[in-house]
């Protein structure tokens, strides 16, 4: 974090300093900014099979961090977003599906939240410390040829029985938490 400003914004004075692990002070010009946490969001999609068994909906990243490594449909949000409604729109981006809402129903009726945990995520060498967000969704029939993966992000997808989740291959801490705590629900 300490490389993200080596001048101040405002001012350009090299006596900028990185404080409390949250925020730059420059003490030429008074210029102040907290890098606050970044909001993220992850949906476990359960699938239930005819036996009663459910898979879970797995992807595989297509890109860094974590290449090549498990993660959940989800995302940032952006600006001017609620948690919800970002994790609708990286549904949508991220794998071309979205559980159905009824007409004039909100999308909390739809998505159920049951984690939150800190995470870091590293991007070319700036850590941005996030609140990830975990909701589940039930999909009954979900197919993986419904899906249309974004090829930029998504390199696969996996349909998963809870016995076949290997936990070593999750790119986040958060994520592996997570799924752990829904299967503990499960329970």
């Amino acid at each position: 974090m300490l490389s993200m400003f080596n001048f101040c914004p405002s001012c350009a004075s090299k006596k900028i300093k990185f404080e409390e692990g949250k925020v730059f002070r420059c003490p030429d010009c008074g210029f102040v900014y907290y890098h606050n946490i970044a909001a993220a969001t992850g949906c476990i999609i359960s699938v239930p099979q005819t036996d009663g068994a459910q898979r879970l909906v797995f992807l595989v990243r297509g890109k860094e961090p974590a290449v090549g490594k498990l993660d959940l449909p989800g995302g940032f949000v952006d600006v001017g977003e609620g948690a919800l409604v970002g994790l609708y729109r990286e549904l949508q981006e991220e794998i071309g599906w979205t559980p159905p809402v009824p007409d004039g129903a909100p999308l909390a009726s739809v998505f159920t939240l049951f984690a939150s945990f800190s995470n870091v995520y590293e991007y070319k060498n700036i850590k941005y410390n996030t609140c990830d967000m975990y909701f589940s969704v039930t999909a009954p029939g979900l197919k993986p040829e419904d899906l249309r993966l974004e090829q930029a992000e998504v390199s696969a997808v996996r349909f998963l029985k809870p016995e076949e989740i290997d936990f070593s291959q999750f790119a986040f801490e958060s994520t592996r938490r997570a799924v752990k705590a829904y299967l503990n629900i499960l329970d």
